[in-house]
């Protein structure tokens, strides 16, 4: 069994690039569409992106819409292949105790 990604693996990352990976032929999402997805405040969203953007798995695009800032949020191709990969990691476990 593969070993599980540390970074993903922390709940509020795991629901981020499950959301992101969801979404990635469509664009990237808006920071306010992924708190309401996850109930996290925006510190807390904040701070876990900026990880997962330092790690190379999402990309932050900030902009504006008329006089208003957007901040939106892609998975990268590295975040896609270590997301799959933990995926692959938790069915191995979940596997593996259906069949013991």
């Amino acid at each position: 069994m593969s070993e599980p990604d540390e970074l993903i693996h922390q709940a509020l990352r795991l629901k981020l690039m499950a959301a992101l990976y969801a979404q990635r032929t469509e664009g990237p999402l808006e920071f306010a569409h992924l708190k309401a997805l996850t109930g996290a405040t925006d510190g807390n969203l904040g701070s876990h992106l900026a990880a997962l953007e330092k790690a190379g798995y999402v990309r932050i695009e900030k902009d504006f819409v008329g006089k208003r800032p957007r901040t939106r949020v892609g998975v990268t191709g590295a975040g896609g292949r270590a997301f799959r990969a933990h995926v692959d990691y938790l069915r191995g476990i979940v596997e593996s105790a259906v069949e013991g």
